[in-house]
């Protein structure tokens, strides 16, 4: 039968990878920044933070109902999204930064499906055994031994989905209350929902795709290659030094052994000798098996280790390679550190003006003005009026223009309102223009509204248009 009947498969079926345990620099760091970030994940929605009485307490907050964001003493409001956005904007450059100066460390050291990917394979070393304990179970017939292991595993990984996507849900309301209302049965269907959906991806991500997730659906491995260059720090063997590979010390072979201890470590299975991959995260635990087993023959430490592709040439003749600086301070990492830094101390910059209090106006259009049985013209307006304080502020409006109108509130014969505290309240305007001014006739004239806290005396403001009858025609 023909190849053109019988195409190719386009998917490769998943072998089982079984990481060896290691021990060394990049492990025991892979181990402190583990701990780290899932316990900053865990335990963030636990940390309290007194705002006062008429705000919430949970130090890290996404207030959906209120519309509302808090970090400790930061409080991002809707109309304030472009702190979001510049957030996401150094996030994403940030990436590109680290990216072209030190390859994938974020893939390798920091990336969810890393960090959980490593908690679940240190489970399932502690109750299965280390690599070769794994693969033999893995090859053996399922009787009761093997069913009790796996189960155990599986239940534990199962706790552990369960905990990522219940703190998931406690950064969106408060986590104490929350949590008694889910053992109670007492919380919103999206709540169980939220948590079923995270507790199965985690479980299936971390326990079971593992490497397949990086290699098929994280998009990373496929535009991190824009990033890098021969400049780039990254995982890399030093060829020149280690071929021909071979086991016997009689100055005909290079230092690597060919142990495969690189291999048997590789969280994602692949071989680091053939060369730079789109599988490799640069989690450098190749590197730690490497150097302990070049101690142990007593050759010198970084056959494999982070390396810059441009210094080959050089060590290759017996120089030295280049520092570390020289590869990471150049044209396009001073770039992105300068975009980075430029949009950091913008939003910081904007965090430390922007005012209390704020106001947005909306012109009524249906109609766009009225005429008052004394002839004059008026038209309405919805003002929003914002008071970020913690207590209660009477707001004094006004308007200017150069032409003379007057103001009126709903409601009220003043022209103050109270805003209660961190609320907006919804105020309709009125602007009259006397019979016959010019304002009166003219299609549109410009105004301006104020507001001005009567306590803090901070004032806002809000450009518009007053229609005259000309509009109507």
């Amino acid at each position: 039968m023909s190849d053109a009947e019988n195409p190719p498969s386009l998917y490769a079926a998943q072998e089982p990878i079984f990481p060896r345990r290691v021990t060394g620099f990049f492990r025991t760091f892979k181990w402190w920044i583990m701990a780290f970030t899932l316990g900053v994940y865990y335990l963030t929605p636990w940390i309290r933070w007194d705002r006062g009485p008429n705000l919430p307490d949970q130090a890290v907050l996404v207030d959906l109902a209120g519309r509302r964001f808090y970090f400790f003493w930061i409080e991002i409001w809707p109309h304030e999204f472009y702190f979001v956005a510049g957030l996401l904007i150094m996030a994403g450059l940030g990436l590109f930064l680290f990216t072209s100066a030190l390859g994938r460390v974020w893939c390798g050291y920091t990336c969810p499906q890393t960090v959980w990917t490593d908690l679940f394979i240190l489970v399932e070393r502690w109750i299965e055994g280390d690599r070769n304990a794994r693969v033999r179970l893995w090859k053996a017939k399922w009787d009761f031994h093997k069913w009790r292991l796996r189960l155990t595993k599986w239940l534990v990984w199962l706790l552990i989905a369960i905990a990522t996507g219940g703190a998931w849900v406690f950064y969106f309301t408060d986590a104490p209350q929350l949590a008694v209302d889910l053992v109670m049965l007492n919380a919103h269907p999206v709540s169980y929902a939220t948590i079923g959906v995270l507790t199965a991806t985690t479980f299936i991500f971390g326990g079971f795709m593992r490497e397949q997730v990086c290699i098929y659906m994280c998009p990373w491995p496929r535009i991190q290659g824009a990033m890098m260059d021969e400049d780039t720090i990254t995982v890399g063997y030093r060829e020149w030094r280690g071929e021909p590979r071979g086991k016997k010390r009689d100055g005909t072979t290079g230092d690597c052994i060919d142990c495969m201890a690189c291999v048997n470590v590789c969280p994602m299975g692949i071989d680091i000798r053939d060369g730079q991959q789109m599988e490799c995260i640069t989690c450098a635990l190749c590197i730690d098996a490497c150097d302990d087993i070049m101690a142990k023959i007593g050759k010198e430490r970084g056959l494999i280790d982070y390396l810059a592709l441009s210094d080959e040439p050089l060590e290759r003749s017996g120089g030295k390679a280049k520092p570390i600086w020289k590869h990471i301070l150049r044209p396009r990492t001073l770039v992105y550190t300068f975009l980075w830094s430029t949009i950091g101390f913008g939003l910081v910059f904007a965090l430390f003006i922007r005012a209390d209090i704020d106001m947005t106006v909306s012109p009524i259009r249906n109609p766009t003005f009225v005429t008052m049985s004394d002839g004059s013209i008026r038209n309405a307006y919805d003002i929003r009026l914002l008071n970020k304080h913690g207590d209660d502020r009477e707001f004094h409006m006004s308007l200017t223009s150069d032409e003379v109108l007057r103001i009126d509130l709903e409601g009220t014969d003043l022209v103050s309102v109270v805003v209660p505290a961190n609320e907006t309240k919804l105020q309709r305007v009125y602007v009259t223009a006397r019979r016959g001014d010019p304002s009166a006739t003219a299609e549109r004239t410009d105004l301006r509204f104020w507001v001005e806290d009567l306590i803090s005396g901070e004032r806002a403001y809000t450009n518009t248009v007053f229609n005259g009858k000309e509009a109507g025609q």
